[in-house]
């Protein structure tokens, strides 16, 4: 027995041996990061994949059906829980649809590669040393960007004791644990400040990172932290930059047809081979005189907060009688659609593709605007009120400039504001998170009494972290209330 249990042994010990030289052998068809990102060339293409990951879409949907920007067209009700505000870390629709962590890391994951090798990679084209600073400039903006995407969809209102997101630094699988907002904040300000010494100053190119985009998403994280002087800051960076006027009376609607970049510094093509920004709200027709199943509507609160002579009102949405004959009526205002985003005509090729317009003029100067009242500049030049003047008198037909009468009455004019110009743009429900106030819809926009509002500072502002993530990620810590 004790030559049997000898022998067993030096098998074993052999065994072993063999393993740990065949694991130490490299695999010929691997190609790892100081391979695959040797060149300058290669980093660059690497930047080009992270921007294909990157999508504004779900932030759209979710602000829209979350909040009192829509409200079911009773054709094909696809939503129930998440517009009724009844939703689990095992949701479906939070899992599969909404979710950021997936979309959001990959970015980051890709960005961090880049990082990792852009400074050293191989410079083998005239030029490549001035892409070399670009490619290092993108990659940080898109790890600050993602990571505050993340925190708006899964934290809180700020705080900086709060509980924010795991902050990646470098590509990593092992498990990663939350940080407090101050910590995690503090890192994406030192990514975007380090971002602007490196992009173009220039906006010749809007498809990818630039300065002005650096200091949009400087002005957004300022605004959501409640550092009012710096989003007053960044905010007029982003406004003096040649090229970025805000569009008048004339040229908004071109905006949103495509036919003109005003006011955009940053923006995600959509084609017919994309996800099409307008079929989140109506399928696709299968010909001119049969328009597609609509998901979900405007609701009345949104679109009655137009007055008639605000050219908004027609650009954003339509009233097309014939829906009724084609007994598609909607129950409380026959034809209403969502135009916005609505790309060509019905039945053709490029219906329901509009690119997203990610950052623009108009969201800076309702930033500043805020940020000026709430560093008590209500009224006169360079306050809240010359901003919001300033901008209705570009969207608003015989427009008389008003006057504020307290720091109250500019907030509250504000956030009205915002709710109009920037309505199906992703912000509209992480507003009123960031505020502090509830959610509350018209009865006739509520599948339910009990869809009507979602109280303040209630814990479902903040989307609770996946079952799945969690399974994945053993440091991971769910959100209260799940």
């Amino acid at each position: 027995m004790r030559k049997m249990i000898s022998f067993l042994l030096m098998v074993f010990l052999l065994s072993i041996s063999s393993c740990s030289d065949y694991l130490e052998f490299k695999e010929t068809d691997l190609i790892a990061g100081d391979v695959a990102l040797q060149t300058v060339a290669n980093n660059e293409s690497a930047i080009m994949g992270a921007y294909g990951a990157f999508s504004d879409l779900m932030s759209i949907l979710l602000n829209a059906v979350f909040s009192d920007e829509v409200k079911t067209a009773g054709e094909f009700y696809n939503a129930a829980t998440v517009h009724e505000w009844l939703y689990g870390p095992q949701d479906v629709s939070i899992r599969d649809t909404y979710t950021a962590i997936n979309p959001q890391y990959t970015i980051i994951d890709r960005v961090n590669r880049v990082l990792a090798r852009v400074d050293i990679a191989d410079s083998l084209r005239v030029g490549d040393n001035v892409l070399r600073k670009r490619l290092k400039g993108e990659a940080l903006f898109l790890r600050a960007f993602a990571h505050f995407e993340l925190f708006r969809f899964y934290c809180a209102k700020y705080s900086p004791n709060g509980l924010a997101m795991p902050y990646m630094e470098t590509a990593s699988m092992s498990p990663q644990g939350r940080i407090t907002m101050n910590e995690y904040f503090q890192k994406i300000n030192k990514d975007i400040n380090e971002a602007k010494g490196l992009l173009p100053a220039t906006i010749a190119d809007i498809n990818r990172a630039n300065l002005a985009s650096a200091n949009g998403l400087h002005a957004r994280v300022a605004l959501y932290t409640e550092d009012w002087a710096a989003a007053e800051t960044y905010a007029t960076n982003f406004i003096n930059t040649a090229g970025l006027s805000l569009s008048t009376l004339s040229n908004f609607g071109g905006i949103w047809t495509d036919a003109n970049t005003s006011e955009v510094a940053f923006r995600t093509i959509r084609t017919t081979s994309t996800p099409r920004t307008g079929s989140l709200w109506r399928n696709t027709s299968a010909s001119a005189t049969n328009i597609g199943t609509i998901v979900w509507t405007v609701s009345n609160k949104l679109f009655d907060s137009y007055t008639a002579n605000d050219i908004r009102r027609n650009i954003y949405f339509t009233i097309d009688n014939s829906l009724s004959a084609l007994g598609r009526p909607n129950a409380n205002r026959p034809g209403l659609i969502i135009r916005k985003y609505s790309g060509g005509s019905y039945g053709t090729p490029t219906e329901n593709v509009t690119n997203s317009k990610v950052m623009r003029t108009a969201e800076m100067y309702l930033i500043r605007a805020e940020a000026r009242a709430e560093q008590n500049k209500i009224t006169g030049a360079n306050s809240a009120e010359s901003d919001l003047n300033e901008l209705r008198s570009n969207r608003i037909t015989g427009y008389v400039n008003v006057t504020l009468a307290s720091k109250d009455d500019a907030i509250t004019q504000i956030l009205e504001e915002r709710f109009k110009e920037l309505a199906l743009e992703g912000h509209r429900f992480w507003d009123l998170k960031r505020r502090g106030l509830p959610v509350i819809r018209n009865v006739e926009d509520a599948t339910t009494p009990a869809s009507t509002i979602l109280p303040a500072n209630d814990f479902r502002f903040a989307l609770p972290i996946p079952q799945t993530e969690l399974n994945a990620n053993s440091a991971m810590t769910q959100n209260p209330g799940y």
